[in-house]
């Protein structure tokens, strides 16, 4: 596997994601024989990271520097190869395959993606933003001959699926996320919240993610700013970082009402942000302007939470499967806020909304995910998974 999580490596141990090693230990026990992950150094910090000695890991690791280049000698010994489709480290590897080698793809962003990430680059001068295509460019046509080339394709989220399916015969397409079983809201938790909207309680309103444009978080002190001159009672929690946090939280100052909007910075997702949205939120509100598979989305269903979004190629798709919640046009606050001014007055709609975005996650968790992914690999490969323990 030659996975883009991070790794700092310092004085013999190695700090790494939590919650890639995690799920690293789940997909070890399902897999007959050892895997082994290849990791580029490179990140100066990993913030929910943990430091790890190598016997502590439940696979073995290869550490590769940043721009190292990915040879036959790395590939060699393997029978199946399991890499990124986004990293164009990677989008080489179909000649260095050796007889009989497997290579499996999994993609997220589309080209369409890719661009508008670029474009809402901030830093990025003109002259930048042109080369930055043409780059892109050179590195869709690799993309597109490496997956012709591959054995098979996962794909998250619909868009990415969707574009790259056609080109590649065996595509699974799957819907990531973190929810697992004990982390999904109760039917008591949906049943005091449809109470609570019913008695007329503030909408309650919740954004997760990074405080990026990219997320859109320079939308959502508009969202507010229209909502409070409309005289809709609501309240707005906003959990994340970014290079916009400063910007919002000025902004929040100049709100008629500041306390309306609480900025909680960064949390622990199952032990702090999970709760918080299983209990004291209505709405997710998506910014989000790109299409990227945003695993929040079928975070916040999950939670029992509706959604209000942007119609991102993304969230247009989803919604029409899950009937989770209401889309309006791409990067319009005013559009968004006025579909909640409706909704603020029919507490009604929010509550089917929540019920269909509640079922269609649960359906979409994190096990039965994982599951069909690694039985896509195990057919592939040609070997029996052991029992899901997990």
């Amino acid at each position: 596997m030659i996975a883009p999580a991070p790794v700092i490596e310092s004085g013999g141990r190695l700090r790494l994601d939590v919650k890639f090693v995690e799920g690293m230990r789940v997909q070890q026990g399902l897999w007959p024989s050892r895997m082994t992950v290849a990791l580029r150094r490179g990140v100066p910090a990993i913030p929910f990271g943990r430091d790890y000695g190598r016997d502590e890991l439940p696979f073995d690791l290869l550490l590769l520097d940043p721009d190292e280049a990915l040879t036959a000698r790395h590939l060699s010994g393997f029978d199946l190869i399991y890499a990124g489709g986004d990293d164009f480290h990677c989008l080489g590897l179909p000649d260095l395959l050796h007889p009989g080698q497997k290579l499996v793809y999994v993609i997220e962003y589309t080209q369409e993606t890719r661009l508008q990430i670029m474009d809402l680059d901030r830093s990025r001068s003109l002259l930048g933003r042109l080369r930055g295509r043409l780059w892109l460019r050179q590195q869709e046509r690799r993309r597109l001959r490496a997956f012709r080339a591959a054995t098979a394709l996962q794909a998250n989220g619909y868009p990415a699926h969707d574009l790259y399916a056609p080109i590649c015969a065996d595509t699974l397409l799957y819907l990531d996320g973190r929810m697992t079983p004990d982390l999904f809201a109760t039917e008591t938790e949906m049943t005091a919240r449809e109470t609570w909207r019913a008695a007329g309680g503030p909408m309650r309103l919740i954004f997760s993610g990074r405080l990026e444009p990219m997320k859109g978080a320079q939308d959502l002190i508009p969202v507010a700013r229209a909502l409070e001159r409309n005289g809709v009672d609501f309240t707005l929690d906003v959990f994340g970082t970014g290079a916009l946090q400063g910007d919002v939280a000025a902004a929040m100052q100049q709100l008629a009402e500041p306390g309306r909007v609480r900025l909680h910075g960064a949390v622990d997702f199952e032990t702090e942000l999970v709760p918080f949205t299983r209990t004291r939120a209505d709405i997710f509100l998506g910014c989000h302007r790109q299409a990227d598979p945003s695993c929040t989305y079928i975070e916040a269903m999950g939670c029992g939470v509706a959604v209000a979004s942007y119609d991102n190629r993304m969230w247009q798709r989803l919604n029409g499967e899950a009937k989770a919640g209401w889309g309006s046009p791409l990067g319009e606050p005013e559009r968004l806020a006025e579909r909640l001014i409706a909704l603020s007055r029919d507490p009604q709609a929010i509550t089917r909304a929540s019920r269909n975005a509640w079922e269609f996650s649960r359906a979409h968790g994190f096990l039965p995910e994982f599951r069909r992914r690694m039985e896509h690999l195990a057919r592939i490969a040609g070997i029996t998974l052991a029992p899901f323990a997990a």
